[in-house]
């Protein structure tokens, strides 16, 4: 039993979805981060970045004491290679998996919040902020599309990869872009949207956070975080 600590954001749906497709019994442990839960002193021991998701393995492959991770990308592979699902053995394939998951990590999640905090959220709208973002969410789509080129999905098979970049398109409309202007985006997503796994992982979502809107409050939470 897999012990997930997750808010209803695009990283955290990155782990339901692979936990629903790879059969793993979980238990979720919300963590409203819009009420400061990731700083209690309980979650900052797996997870010191105040970011969810986290996971707690009690039952790690070759036994021992339970093993903790935090990070999206890091728990996709984690999980992977726990059930040997989603991540091929082939180093040529495994690599690509890896660059493309690495590509959300490090490209497509940061650019993308930038795009939805300063177009949604900043109480100040800053014309330059706004359009600096959305034309790189075009850009990094545009990267995507291409790759997507010919292929079913991100590497050819399904992977972590798949997992990872989804729930970051779901919201394309609120970043500023058509997915008719990338029609190999919109086939993939289709796709994507359909799978069994993916629809349950939203619908257990809905169940955990019944209202999607960010207050006041909120706001001051997630966004006036400094060291202390």
């Amino acid at each position: 039993m897999i012990e997930l600590y997750y808010w209803t954001t695009p990283n955290g749906h990155k782990i339901t979805i692979f936990l629903e497709e790879a059969g793993l019994p979980y238990r979720i442990h919300p963590v409203n981060i819009g009420k400061g839960e990731q700083f209690q002193p309980e979650f900052l021991k797996i997870s010191p970045n105040n970011r969810i998701p986290a996971i707690v393995d009690p039952a790690p492959a070759g036994g021992g004491e339970p093993i903790s991770v935090f990070e999206s990308g890091a728990i996709l592979q984690y999980l992977a290679e726990k059930t040997d699902q989603f991540l091929s053995a082939d180093i040529r394939k495994r690599t690509e998996t890896m660059q493309w998951l690495f590509w959300q990590m490090g490209g497509l999640g940061p650019m993308l919040g930038q795009n939805h905090h300063f177009s949604q959220y900043a109480p100040e709208k800053i014309s330059y902020a706004i359009n600096r973002y959305v034309k790189e969410t075009e850009r990094l789509y545009g990267v995507l599309d291409q790759q997507l080129d010919g292929r079913e999905f991100v590497v050819g098979d399904y992977s972590i990869a798949d997992m990872a970049i989804y729930p970051w398109i779901v919201p394309h409309e609120r970043q500023g872009q058509n997915l008719d202007e990338f029609t190999n985006i919109k086939r993939w997503f289709a796709t994507m949207q359909a799978r069994p796994a993916v629809i349950q992982a939203y619908e257990k979502a809905k169940e955990i956070n019944t209202s999607n809107t960010v207050s006041k409050e909120s706001k001051q939470i997630l966004f006036g975080q400094g060291r202390r």
